[in-house]
């Protein structure tokens, strides 16, 4: 298996980077916001997962051990695979995923393109036990209100991680009212 690879960054695609090493370019599938991050012809480290095929070698690249481990571990889930749990890793943070699979609230994971009811289910159920054990734990938990105000951001065109960081930035001792904290996250974007 391929654990890591090290290179310089020849192309950004949309959802995959070319890195160069060795007089080889890799194409490698990362989370959208490394895609977002990187510039091209930097030096690039990323911890992969080599996804083998009958007809391909498909390998996949993360920013953290954490993201690889979650990644692995969303593959064994029913229904999910190596681009579905991509996209997971893509549309929401680790600390989401951990409280998400905590809290039983698989609603978190049926806003994920590609992921419906079923496999949200399956999801919960795969990663139950596995999340409170390993280094996904979260620091905080998502309050009801919380994810009421994920929900009207996400609306609005806004990422769940977007919205998540957005509603670290309200102050603590903010009015639990659903209008104010919207208001109050929306600043965040301004």
């Amino acid at each position: 298996m391929i654990a890591s690879i090290e290179g310089n960054v020849s192309q950004v695609l949309e959802d995959s980077l070319i890195i160069t090493t060795g007089g080889m370019g890799f194409r490698v599938f990362v989370p959208t916001i490394v895609c977002k991050n990187v510039e091209p012809h930097k030096i690039l480290a990323l911890h992969t997962y080599l996804v083998v095929r009958e007809d391909a070698l498909v390998l996949y690249g993360f920013e953290t051990v954490e993201e690889r481990d979650m990644f692995t571990m969303l593959l064994g889930a029913n229904g999910v695979g190596p681009r579905t749990a991509l996209a997971i890793i893509s549309t929401l943070s680790m600390e989401m995923i951990a409280n998400a699979v905590i809290q039983e609230q698989s609603e978190i994971f049926s806003r994920v393109t590609g992921v419906g009811k079923k496999t949200a289910q399956s999801i919960i159920l795969q990663l139950q036990g596995k999340v409170k054990k390993g280094p996904f734990s979260p620091t905080t938990y998502i309050k009801d209100i919380d994810a009421d105000v994920i929900a009207a951001l996400t609306s609005l065109g806004y990422s769940i991680v977007e919205a998540q960081a957005a509603i670290q930035m309200i102050p603590k001792d903010a009015d639990h009212d659903l209008e104010t904290r919207i208001r109050l996250a929306l600043q965040y974007f301004s």
